[in-house]
């Protein structure tokens, strides 16, 4: 099989919740515990940092890579979704999974996993534990899909669970509330291991407190913010992350695990560098400055509103490309975009994917915008349109970001 061919059938056989949405859900982890014994548990041979949460993760899961990454551990990094190709769910220190060994595993395990029926994420689970479990790493930081509890990748027991800050995001199978939403990320949180977390709401708080102290798990709660952003991530949002990061660091190394300060310094300046992270409050190119940010629910459009209106008076007009997929709260989200800016309105090419057409509903009686046929147009049109002292916006979706990254910007992704 060719990797193309893999991966369309990983693709159609497997459906991709970020591409179909509930359909391809399968929580629970009977079927991630069957697939792990067919491959004889490598999951239980690695150190795990899990992670989980609403806003933050991937952020977070990348700057403790690339400080582990910078004290010299072999490194695994599993996160989603990706933006363009499906290696980069699985790194090694920045470098993604090879191609050969996609194709190897799947040929390998095709017809036992089959007759499991595993759905897309457990399939990419289950190869991310086989590579880190063959690469023989030191450390694997493991993002959870979207949720904890019923997560596939909550088959492990970490050195320490993480969970970064709760919002509003895939209700559907969650819950409908904020603290269904947070009893549902706290199922990460293990017997006597222990949990960081950043802070939320008393209510939030109180969800995490009751299930540590049922599992007897000791709970360090972030709310101290550093005075700046110190990463290479831009986005005053960062903060958080990086609170969360030192606190999970100050734990491992109460544990033994040698973390020399100048390696969180390095660590933090270099993420893009040593993970190949991408997408989050990300500068494109200048004259005019294009910044592309993936933050597609309530919470995390706030967090690009917010810093949109930090750095407002740097620009003479702003224009935002923007699509939606259909189970956000798009109605919700539209009312805080700020209005004087024009939209460039399109629709990426999944089948979750609001039209332009559906979208300009909750965008006519408030904002200014054109309707265009396709992400990449609606760029190249926001492109002709902006000033050398504009600012072009790319956001909405993670879609979108990757149709424009991918479209226009691919050449400094790594291999």
């Amino acid at each position: 099989m060719t990797y193309s061919a893999v991966i369309d059938y990983l693709f159609q056989q497997y459906p991709q919740y970020q591409k179909i949405g509930a359909s391809a859900y399968k929580p629970g982890l009977q079927q991630i515990t069957r697939l792990c014994e067919i491959m004889g548990n490598p999951q239980d041979e690695l150190r795990y940092i899990h992670v989980a949460g609403t806003n933050g993760k991937g952020s977070t899961c990348n700057m403790l890579s690339s400080v582990l990454t910078e004290a010299g551990f072999q490194v695994g990094l599993f996160t989603s979704p990706h933006l363009i190709d499906f290696r980069e769910r699985i790194r090694i220190n920045g470098r993604m999974i090879s191609e050969e060994q996609v194709i190897e595993f799947v040929v390998k395990y095709k017809a036992s996993f089959e007759a499991v029926n595993a759905s897309f994420f457990e399939w990419s689970t289950a190869l991310a534990f086989y590579h880190f479990h063959q690469a023989k790493v030191d450390w694997v930081v493991l993002e959870t899909g979207l949720g904890g509890r019923l997560d596939s990748t909550n088959i492990i027991t970490p050195v320490v669970s993480v969970i970064t800050p709760i919002g509003r995001d895939h209700m559907q199978f969650l819950g409908d509330t904020i603290e269904e939403i947070a009893k549902e990320k706290a199922g990460i949180i293990k017997s006597k291991v222990p949990c960081v977390v950043a802070f939320g709401n008393e209510k939030i708080k109180e969800v995490f407190i009751q299930t540590a102290n049922e599992n007897k798990a000791q709970l360090f709660i972030v709310d101290q913010l550093p005075e700046i952003n110190c990463s290479s991530l831009a986005g005053d949002f960062q903060r958080i992350n990086i609170a969360t990061v030192y606190t999970v660091l100050d734990v491992l190394k109460k544990q033994g695990v040698h973390i020399h300060d100048t390696a969180v310094t390095s660590g933090l300046k270099n993420i893009q560098k040593n993970t190949g992270f991408r997408g989050r409050w990300e500068l494109l190119r200048t004259e005019p400055d294009c910044i592309a940010d993936i933050g597609h629910n309530y919470e995390g459009v706030c967090q690009i509103v917010h810093q949109l209106q930090m750095i407002r008076t740097k620009y003479e007009n702003i224009h935002i490309v923007w699509g939606m997929v259909r189970d956000k709260e798009v109605e919700r989200i539209v009312q805080i975009l700020p209005y004087e800016a024009h939209y460039y309105l399109s629709s990426p090419k999944i089948k979750r994917a609001l039209s332009s057409q559906e979208l300009s509903v909750f965008f006519e009686k408030s904002h200014t915008y054109t309707l265009h046929s396709s992400c990449s147009e609606a760029f190249m049109q926001a492109l002709e349109n902006a000033g050398r002292n504009d600012l072009v916006l790319i956001g909405g979706s993670n879609f979108v970001v990757a149709e424009i990254i991918e479209n226009f910007f691919y050449n400094n992704l790594q291999a």
